[in-house]
Order: C-alpha cells, then structure tokens, then sequence
C-alpha cells in the first residue's frame, strides 16, 4: 500500500520532469552533497538545444538580477514538511462555509495550497509592504547585513575591501524585498486559473522593482496594465510632491485567456445621460443616451467620409478640403490628413438609420457644413440604448480618484476595527466587479491584513447574487503594545483580519440582499504548522537499526489529533479543503467522510482496523481511502487491503500515513 508524501510538492523535481519530457538529453543523473543519486540539469546542453548556433560560454541577455534572486527561486521550488490544523473554536460556520482564513507565513501558505488550489483562483488582490526602509516581518533568511550585501554584490571583495567608491547600501533593502515577493508571486501564478487575474499594489518606492518581478514571474506578455489610485487628496507633506497616488499593477495568468474588464453603469450615469425614454416601436418604454456621429479629434479613416442627407434635402459632412463629387446618400471620398471623418463606415450608419437610432437636430453649431460649405442647420445623434450598453459592460479607467483611503478609516471606525492603512472595500470591490466572475469563484489575498478582499467578496455576493469563495492568508505579526489594536484586545494582525469578517459577516446579513446569495459569511481557520508526522515518515534510511523498534509509529508524540491528520491528508492529496465533513463511529472506530455520497475520502486514523471495517468501508465506493500505516489489526490485513478494495471498489485510490 502506498503512503501519502505528506509535504508541499517540489517544484524543482516537477519542472525537471516538465524539461525531461521537451530535452531528454539535458536531463542526467547526478549525486547529490549526500551521495544521493537523483535528476539533474545539464545547462550547457540545454542552453545548446535552446539556441541555432554554437553555445561557447555565457551571453548578455536581457534579465532582472540581483543578489539573492538564486536562492529566492530555490525557495520557490523547494517542497516544506508543513500542515495546516483546523481550529473550529475560531472559526465561523466551520461545517458549511467554503472560506477560508489561514494563519501563517503567506510562502509557507501559498505551497501548501499548491495540489488543492492548482488553477483555481479567479482573481488575487495582494497588498505586499511598500518597502519604506522597515525591516520585513516575513523572514526567507533572505535579509543580510550591510557587508553580506556588499560582498555578494560585489562592492566589496572577499576582505570586506570596498571596491566602489559610493555603495548603495541602501540596495540591500531593495535586494531584500525583491527576494521576498519572487517567490511569492511565482507560485501564485500556479494557483491563478487560465482566465484568472492578479491585482498587486504598491508604491512609487518598489513599482519599478515590481513591474520587473511580474514580468519575469508572470511574463511581460501578460501585462495588462498599471492603474494610478489617488489615495488622498490635499495634503502639505513631501519635499518635492505631495504623496496622493499609489498604484497597482494588473496581470493575466494568460492575457489571451483573459476577457476585457467591464464595469457597470452606475446610477449617478444612467439618471444624468441615459435620461430619454423612447416613446413608439419595439423599444418603446426603454431609456437611452445620445451620442455625436462626429467628433472633431477622431483619427482619419479611408471609409468614413461620405455625404448624407438631412430631413429637409440638404446635405451633411465633416469639414475638410476633399469633398466625394457626387451628392448621393453614401458618396464616399478617401480623406487627406486635414479632412474630419464620422465615427462609423456608411454601412454602420445606414443599419443605425433602418433600427431608428438616428437623431437629426437643428442647431446653430452643428460643426458639420453642407454641399455649399457652410454651416449645416444640423447635427446628427445616434441613440445609445442603456440596456445593451448594460449587458457589454462600461471599459473601466486606469486612474481610480473615488477609492480614497478616508474610506477605509471610516468603515473600519463603523465596524470598531482598529487598523490603519487597509484599502476600501469599494476599491477591491471594483476589482472584482470589472473581472465579471461567475458563482462559485474563488478570491485570494496572501497579505490578507485586515482582510478587506474578504469584506468585499461578501459585500458583491450579497448584492449579485454571485456566491464568490475567498481565501484569505496572513501572518500572526504581533501588534505594538502601546497601539490602539493591542489595548482593543488584539494580539496580532491575524486577529483583526479574523474578528473583521466575523463583523462585517454580521452586519451584511442584516442588510437587504440579492435572493441568489447563499449567505455564507462564515470561514474555516486553518493554521501553518510543523507537520504531524515524525522524521521517520520523510527520511526512512535515516533510521538506524537499533532505533526500528522506536520507529514503528510514525506520528510525532501528542500530534495524533484525528482531525489534524485529516486535514494534513486533504492538503497531500488535494482534496478541497472546505468540502463538508462528517464523523461517525463504525464498528467501534471513528471514521470520517468527507463530501457526499460517493464520498471524495473516507478516512479511519483508528488502530485494531478489522476486516469487517475494511469491507463496511468499501462498500460505499469512495474515491479515495486513507489508513492509518500501523492501524490495522494483523500484518497480513494490512497486505490484503488493496486486494479487498479491488473487489469491492476498483475505483478507490487506497493508502496510508
């Protein structure tokens, strides 16, 4: 019977595999510091293979470097021996919710939800620390003191020697939270689905640094676009400006895969422009907007110029210097650089003209000039009809200035949340919106803070009536003693963002909602910790002879909690970690299912596992079915297990911890 690996995958073996299937002659084998024998990289042949030309040593290319970078993507790769443990007492709804909240390091977090989570995030939102100097409270034992940075950058020799007359040791700070949010950003990108979309803030100090990171992680091709928000206005801070904007930047885990942003109208919109009623034909009752058929800064295009005729004969057209010779309804002429053109071909018009969305208008200043070249007596309107101007969707700016930070103090104030510098719910808000998700899509924020992404994703449920699930990460990072937070009765930062859902939970059910939202607002919470299982169950050949008799149980003392090992199971075999749970005692022993009948795990953590067990268990043909390694009652059951599932259930993946 196979056991589980019980650890986060490594990405190093699986991108080697991924080259071995492309290269096969640059994968070999080598030994490792240990003598171990495993797959390794020839870089040399796979640099040749990559090229049409002879490869003789190393080329200047176009590429992000700086000390640390080789040790951040080893980091990236490399799999953790770590859980996550349930902890219903601080959770809300913990049986019926499909949320999350993990506390821990957001790296740690990010790998263990690698097997579950793989391509199944419609949209990130991050709010990484802008990099103002402070230390990071997220330790990759990437920080290095000031000669560590000079000596690897190599401002310095190896006798602490500087070899530059200026260092910039103050780069080590660059340097530092440049290796922290690679990683990061990397294995998020595995977590995006294919349409799915990562928003990053950040500030004036890292955007160039950032910018450079998600094109290397995410791919330049796959840049979208970078929004400026004005976080305040007014202000008299600043030596040179006045600090009001920060940005974000968008990327697509595939921009070919990613559908244009749409935002909606909004009401303040519709009463202001979409104030017409239409009064006769099929549309009657229906409001719509107007609209110029020209506008003097269009581009000049070669089959927008041509004449057409208004109510009373005469004739309408751009101003310009070429003219079409013949006064008929469509005459075109190619325009020069100096001619106006209308917005549409002839062909879009006269469709326009036949639906009954067509305005002539007599003014005065219409712009437009007749056959004779004077003023025209009118201006020509098409109607825009506001509901199909709602189902395409309105193309949202790059500059946001209504998603001020005032905003967040105030309802952070409204709901007695001590926290200082969250973004508003309606900025993460339009985030979401302008992704056009579908029910049951899943948001993540891996700086989760106060967890505004989670208070938005409800606030939209409620209102859409789109059930959006959200996993929201963050690190227990201890608040100052002599803060408002820690006298409130907060410990740490994973505390505010907990106790701020719970609140904004309560407060969105009591509001008047959209009659599709399933009304979750509760969440599991899941905590980052070492592994329940002993060194044995990772390194067996480790194990000395003399110490087999203390090996036999390979789960740490006092971690033998059923429900941890369940939930270290789910994470190794990718099990969705919100999928109902159910424990019932069978023929004495305490059994989990997991899902619904046909149940995705069965799980029995019991010892003195009987034939009897095995065979009732089978019978309900689950996907997969977990055991404990030394839970069964004899050696030759444990040998016959698979056999009486291939029986009973062929279908079933059968293993043990």
């Amino acid at each position: 019977m196979d056991k589980l690996k019980m650890h986060s995958p490594d990405l190093t073996e699986v991108n080697v595999a991924r080259l071995r299937e492309l290269f096969p002659g640059c994968v070999t084998e080598a030994r490792d510091d240990q003598g171990n024998v495993r797959l390794a990289v020839d870089f040399d042949q796979l640099r040749q293979e990559l090229s049409d030309h002879v490869v003789e040593g190393p080329q200047e290319r176009y590429h992000l470097d700086w000390p640390g970078k080789r040790e951040a993507i080893v980091a990236a790769n490399a799999p953790i021996a770590k859980t996550l443990r349930p902890c219903r007492e601080e959770s809300v709804e913990f049986e019926s919710t499909k949320n999350l909240f993990i506390e821990g390091d957001n790296l740690e977090a990010l790998k263990l939800l690698q097997e579950t989570y793989l391509g199944q995030i419609k949209l990130i939102y991050i709010d990484p620390p802008y990099n103002t100097g402070n230390d990071f409270l997220y330790d990759d034992d990437f920080e290095q003191d000031a000669e560590d940075y000079l000596l690897r950058s190599e401002q310095a020799d190896e006798e602490r020697r500087l070899l530059v007359a200026n260092p910039e040791s103050n780069g080590r700070f660059h340097s530092d939270w440049m290796s922290m949010m690679l990683p990061r950003i990397k294995i998020a990108r595995n977590l995006l689905s294919p349409d799915g979309v990562i928003f990053v803030s950040i500030g004036e100090q890292e955007i160039a640094g950032l910018k450079l990171i998600c094109d290397t992680a995410l791919g330049a091709s796959n840049f979208i676009g970078c929004i400026s928000r004005l976080m305040k206005s007014g202000g008299a801070k600043g030596t040179f400006f006045t600090p009001n904007i920060d940005y974000v930047l968008v990327y697509g885990k595939d921009k070919t895969e990613t559908a244009p942003f749409r935002m909606a109208i909004g009401q303040e919109q519709i009463d202001g422009y979409y104030n017409k009623v239409e009064r006769d034909g099929a549309r009657a009752g229906e409001r719509y907007g107007e609209e110029r058929l020209y506008l003097p800064n269009l581009d000049v295009r070669p089959n927008q110029r041509y004449w057409i005729r208004c109510p009373d004969g005469t004739w309408a057209i751009p101003p310009g210097k070429n003219f079409p010779k013949e006064l008929v309804e469509g005459a075109k002429v190619r325009p020069t650089a100096e001619d106006k053109v209308w917005r549409w071909t002839y062909e879009t018009y006269s469709q326009a003209k036949n639906e009954g969305r067509i305005i002539f208008k007599e003014t005065e200043t219409s712009g437009l000039v007749d056959e004779r070249g004077k003023q025209c007596r009118y201006n020509i309107y098409f109607k825009l009809w506001l509901k199909d101007q709602q189902e395409k969707g309105k193309v949202p700016p790059n500059f946001l200035g209504r998603f001020e930070n005032r905003q967040s103090s105030a309802e952070l104030k409204a709901l007695g949340i001590p926290f200082d510098y969250a973004k508003p719910t309606g900025l993460l808000g339009h985030f979401v919106e302008i992704v056009r998700p579908k029910d049951g899509d899943i948001v993540l924020d891996f700086f989760a803070g106060s967890a505004t992404l989670a208070h938005s994703s409800m606030l939209y449920s409620s209102r859409t009536g789109i059930n959006l699930r959200f996993i929201m990460a963050q690190l227990p990072e201890p608040v100052p003693e002599d803060g408002e937070a820690f006298h409130a009765g907060f410990a740490d930062v994973a505390a505010i963002g907990k106790e701020r859902i719970r609140r904004a939970g309560k407060r969105i059910l009591e509001e008047e909602s959209h009659a599709a939202w399933n009304r979750d607002v509760g969440f599991r919470v899941l905590k980052i910790d070492t592994s329940n299982m002993a060194d044995v169950h990772y390194v067996p050949a480790a194990v000395n002879q003399e110490d087999l008799l203390g090996a036999v149980e390979n789960i740490k003392p006092g971690r033998d909690n059923a429900e941890d090992l369940l939930f270290q199971v789910l994470l190794d075999w990718g099990v969705d970690l919100t999928l109902p749970i159910r424990k019932e005692a069978v023929q004495g022993k305490t059994v989990f299912f997991v899902s619904g009948a046909p149940y995705d795990l069965i799980a029995c953590f019991d010892k003195g596992v009987t034939e009897e067990l095995v065979k009732e268990l089978a019978k309900h043909e689950p996907l997969r079915v977990v055991f404990r390694d030394n839970g069964f009652a004899s050696d030759a059951l444990k040998i016959n297990v698979e056999q009486i599932f291939r029986q009973l259930s062929p279908s079933t993946d059968v293993k043990s911890i």
